[in-house]
């Protein structure tokens, strides 16, 4: 195969370019992505953009980050001197108003962000999957960073055989050759460039059909095939639901959804394709405690808020994860219940209320504020917002404003015209409170929620309120959460009667109770057996800590249990077999092997995670995971990134570590 590298570089003079979205609409975008050079980290292909000049102007450009290689073409005549700055391809032309032109631009890039090659020097999944989110897909495609432009984008791929290649759009065509197959991928309507995607991996595939046709594909590792139905749980119900309630036909032609390795954040929504990360992927005991039934509702919600009305700027993007979250808890009250639906409003409210009790409260219109603001804020706003309109009238009118502003971008105000039109009063008063104000009305929040009953009994079942009646909340037929919320203020007045409780009970008890009477002995052993990874890893670490005698017995029942994806049962089982004396001495190096094993590459950034903060605790690094946690400390992934870095520079101020570090730096 010839290598990319050997391509000429042909993009070069610097100049800088403003927006132009005034006068040139671009319309499509047929791409061919014929070569990804997997040693070389390198992409090369061909896109042919047509576009409408809609006022005379003398230049068009298209957002390309760093790329190596750009021939052009305008109208099939090659344009001879490309000019490129760095971050945009820039064709001078006397472009004429009410005309359209065709622009072909042949590429070659080695993606520093938004595309990444995943798996390919280590025993981790063979993968690349894409995250453009706000204006990173012309890292990797010429293409146009502004999202108020939307294209309909074409996308061929050639990729080897042995491999599935999954891009937004329907699957046209499979050109299958000797070594590789060429995939063709159409999407119908039009979408901002942020939301072009594509996923490559060994996947394979269940296919359900929404009550309205859809065609829902649901792509997995082929050896998780028993993890399929809990991880994608409800989809079916929720589609349905939410088509239904929002009143607005699904508006692309299908919808897929891929778990990749190592993904940057829990879901992405790109146009009839949400990539997700892999850590939702979970059996039917990991289902009850960090499922992907939110994520998948909110990504979901996001193909009509978002992807087919758009933000027009960050000042409007509570529009989207706003909309998002709420459509999602909507969904999930379906799903489950209306307890449900309160008790995570009733979170997000306490959420909101501490964030501006520290001072970082911002209006929701501000477009640098938190995510705890644009997501949670927004689902309040539009809960707080049917309360005041009714529920008619708020559904109308966001049936009213999807259909009117299908395939464009918006602004907040564009939303509430409809609301407004509908309603027949001016909701200037609730806008400046509920979205302008710095602060979140919680006394309002609260108010709204203590139309709940189920709230009411929660708040009312205090153990740190004056007068209150302990003995009586832990006996009495609460909630699950009131009662987990009385465990936890006083677990030392827990009896066995307690334990007679749900799975959240349960649970609190694990986590609350860690100094463990002998009286409750037998009932917190019994903890071990819960169907929650999470009861488990609590239960095993508190009963080996309160009974050294049982410690063994303890170990060897779960031996065989590895928890959720980032292995916390396994690890913390590791750890204490480690370091409990007389327990498989033979074995003690070979249970701090795998430990230190799961710093490696091989895995996904949590189970590592997890790794170098128990041989942090355990205060034990080997040459390995040092150079595995320097390894870290360059990850992609920020969060994993930050958390490795911190920890390396912590080790280098160690005598005992510092030699190591820098011999580990100096190779590389």
């Amino acid at each position: 195969m010839r290598t990319l590298f050997s391509l000429l570089f042909l993009c070069f003079t610097y100049v800088t370019f403003s927006q132009q979205i005034d006068y040139v609409d671009f319309i499509s975008a047929k791409t061919n992505i014929f070569e990804i050079d997997i040693k070389e980290n390198l992409i090369s292909g061909e896109i042919i953009y047509e576009f409408d000049i809609l006022k005379d102007v003398d230049s068009v450009f298209v957002d390309a980050v760093d790329f190596k290689r750009c021939v052009i073409s305008l109208n099939n005549s090659k344009v001879k001197i490309p000019e490129y700055n760095g971050k945009q391809i820039i064709v001078r032309e006397a472009f004429k108003a009410g005309k359209r032109y065709r622009l072909l631009i042949n590429w070659v890039v080695e993606p520093k962000q938004s595309l990444y090659f995943v798996g390919w020097e280590n025993n981790a999944p063979n993968q690349i999957w894409t995250q453009g989110q706000g204006k990173y897909t012309s890292h990797w495609l010429p293409s146009i960073d502004d999202m108020n432009d939307k294209i309909e984008f074409d996308l061929a791929i050639t990729f080897d055989n042995d491999f599935e290649v999954i891009a937004n759009g329907n699957l046209i065509e499979k050109e299958v050759g000797v070594i590789s197959t060429k995939w063709h991928y159409d999407m119908e309507k039009p979408m901002s460039s942020y939301l072009v995607a594509l996923a490559i991996g060994k996947y394979d595939k269940t296919v359900e059909t929404s009550n309205s046709g859809v065609p829902l594909q649901m792509y997995f590792y082929p050896q998780d095939s028993l993890k399929v139905e809990p991880t994608y749980r409800y989809t079916k119900q929720m589609f349905d639901f939410l088509e239904e309630e929002i009143g607005v036909p699904y508006p692309w032609q299908n919808y897929k959804q891929v778990p990749v390795h190592d993904f940057l954040y829990a879901g992405m929504e790109n146009t009839s394709l949400t990539i997700f990360s892999d850590a939702f992927v979970v059996d039917s005991i990991g289902f009850n405690d960090r499922n992907y039934v939110n994520v998948n509702a909110h990504e979901l919600a996001h193909q009509w808020f978002g992807n087919l009305v758009t933000e027009t700027s960050g000042t409007h993007h509570w529009l989207q994860e706003g909309f998002a979250t709420y459509y999602a808890l909507l969904a999930e009250r379906q799903v489950f219940d209306n307890n449900y639906y309160y008790w995570r409003l009733f979170e997000y409210a306490q959420e909101l209320f501490d964030q501006d009790n520290r001072g970082l409260g911002t209006s929701l219109l501000n477009p640098k504020s938190s995510s705890t603001t644009f997501y949670k804020r927004g689902a309040w706003v539009l809960h707080a917002l049917k309360e005041l309109v009714g529920e008619a009238i708020f559904k109308q009118a966001v049936k009213n404003y999807l259909n009117k502003y299908q395939f464009q971008n918006v602004e907040t105000s564009d939303f509430f015209k409809e609301v407004e039109q509908l309603h027949g009063k001016s909701l200037n008063e609730f806008v400046s409170e509920w979205l302008k104000a710095e602060t979140f009305p919680y006394n309002k929040a609260m108010a709204s929620l203590e139309k709940s009953v189920f709230i009411q009994e929660y708040l009312m079942a205090d153990c740190e309120a004056k007068n209150s009646k302990c003995d009586y909340y832990l006996s009495a037929p609460l909630s699950a959460e009131a009662k987990s919320k009385i465990v936890s203020q006083v677990p030392e007045r827990i009896t066995s009667d307690v334990f007679k409780n749900g799975m959240k009970v349960r649970q609190a008890i694990a986590k609350s109770l860690q100094k463990i009477p002998s009286s409750l002995k037998v009932e917190y052993e019994s903890l071990l057996d819960d169907a929650s990874y999470v009861t488990q890893e609590a239960a095993l670490y508190n009963l080996w800590l309160n009974f050294p005698e049982g410690r063994a017995s303890y170990l060897d029942k779960m031996k065989e249990v590895q928890g959720f994806n980032d292995k916390n049962v396994r690890q913390i089982w590791l750890v204490l077999a480690f370091v409990t004396p007389d327990y498989q001495n033979d074995r003690k190096q070979h249970f701090f092997d795998e430990l230190v094993s799961y710093t490696s590459s091989d895995f996904g950034f949590e189970v590592r995670q997890n790794a170098f903060s128990y041989l942090q605790a355990l205060d034990i690094f080997n040459d390995v995971a040092l150079e595995n946690l320097y390894e870290a400390s360059k990850h992609f992934n920020w969060r994993f990134k930050s958390f490795s870095k911190d920890l390396l520079d912590a080790l280098s101020n160690d005598v005992r570590y510092q030699g190591k570090i820098n011999l580990i730096k100096s190779k590389n």
